[in-house]
């Protein structure tokens, strides 16, 4: 398995144009990748769509084992949406998400729910892609000899590296304990009551939230690596630097953290507004999967985290499922896994797994959150476009790479 999955780079982009992607380009993918899309479709059962572009009314519809694209309006649409040309670029790219638009503001759905746009987000993706869309039991948790993992399974620093790294590749998170101590913790704990002082409202470096009682509470410090010497130490302390050689895919540090190495969060009882604990999410979930996953997030136990304190969930192989990515999925089979921790703990878990941080109900936690990224792909590195075409095609066998040809400018 490989956890760096990207398929696409950053280049200049050729304007879309939406009449010829509904009419030839996006039939003529769905009947490429009909492998990744038809075995799927009892599953995930799409209803029919309207998508308006530019006035143009054109429906999908998913009948008789076969997805059909139309010019034209369909009275029965379960689903209706306004696009413009540029979202509907951002998304043939990759660049944005049907959940991004949603969570924006920026969606125009004149009927249906959000679910319904999901269930097409999937097979735009397989089309494009070559991605299979996930059918139960179409993901397999096993250990190197072909056993099952068994998920509530905690490391150590110096346990065997392959074991970890199979671990991580299999089930997309790692819970490794004791990689800090409690007096580290509790130096850390005081910088974050110190600096939260120095951050206000609006000043665009943190998150706040209001809870139950009234209260407007702090609830992330961004750039705490800044505000802190523990942290900042923490930095540059190879216990934390060495997580990145785990997933063996060379991730690196600090590239696209500069100015964010590492951010405190406060996790306050009883939110009722605001971004405090995030629902069922995938971190590519807003976009850009292909060209940036897997990332390598670190979450540091500044205290422990248990069911009444906040504890963070996944759902273990989601990083190989294509699935809703920021919504869980109706009837998805993969196992739910809760990640309790002590002071000091790290969990990891990568860019592309399902997570989310259950609201604490009896005691509020603290955690920092940091993370590496995969080293750069450029236009002009023949060599890594040829390993990424490499690693396309381990993970799906004759699968074209997707850096679409009008990503670039003839």
């Amino acid at each position: 398995m490989v956890v760096d999955v990207r398929t696409r780079i950053d280049a200049p982009r050729v304007e879309l144009d939406p009449d010829r992607f509904f009419a030839d380009d996006l039939p003529a993918r769905i009947d490429e990748h009909a492998a990744a899309i038809l075995p799927a479709l009892a599953f995930i059962r799409p209803r029919p769509l309207e998508m308006e572009v530019e006035d143009e009314p054109w429906t999908l519809t998913a009948d008789d084992g076969r997805v059909t694209v139309e010019r034209g309006p369909r009275p029965d649409a379960k689903a209706r949406v306004k696009l413009g040309r540029e979202q509907l670029a951002d998304l043939v790219d990759d660049q944005q998400t049907v959940m991004s638009l949603w969570a924006s503001g920026a969606l125009d759905q004149r009927a249906g729910t959000v679910g319904h746009l999901l269930d097409w987000w999937l097979v735009l993706r397989a089309a494009l892609d070559g991605t299979p869309i996930y059918t139960p039991g179409s993901v397999a948790l096993d250990d190197a000899d072909g056993r099952p993992l068994d998920l509530a399974r905690v490391f150590h620093a110096d346990d065997d590296r392959a074991e970890m790294r199979h671990f991580l590749e299999t089930a997309g998170f790692l819970h490794i304990e004791e990689l800090f101590d409690e007096a580290e913790m509790d130096a850390i704990s005081a910088d974050m009551d110190r600096a939260a002082p120095t951050y206000r409202e609006g000043d665009g470096r943190s998150w706040w939230a209001r809870t139950a009682d009234g209260d407007t509470r702090l609830v992330r410090m961004q750039g705490f690596d800044r505000q802190s010497d523990g942290a900042r130490a923490i930095t540059e302390d190879p216990r934390f630097l060495d997580l990145a050689s785990i997933a063996g895919a060379g991730h690196q540090f600090g590239a696209k953290r500069a100015s964010n190495k590492i951010e405190a969060l406060f996790k306050p009882i009883g939110v009722t507004e605001g971004i405090s604990d995030i629902p069922w999410h995938k971190d590519c979930g807003i976009g850009r999967h292909s060209y940036d996953c897997c990332g390598l997030t670190v979450g540091i136990s500044v205290s422990g985290a248990d069911e009444v304190s906040g504890q963070l969930w996944v759902i273990a192989g989601s990083h190989r499922a294509l699935v809703w990515s920021g919504i869980r999925q109706p009837d998805l089979d993969l196992p739910e896994v809760a990640l309790p921790t002590r002071t000091g703990d790290v969990t990891l878990h990568l860019s592309c797994t399902m997570h989310m941080a259950q609201p604490p109900v009896e005691r509020e936690r603290r955690v920092m959150y940091s993370g590496f990224g995969l080293p750069p792909l450029a236009a002009t590195d023949t060599d890594a476009l040829a390993a990424a075409r490499a690693r396309l095609g381990a993970v799906r066998e004759g699968a074209p790479l997707t850096v679409l040809d009008r990503h670039f400018k003839s």
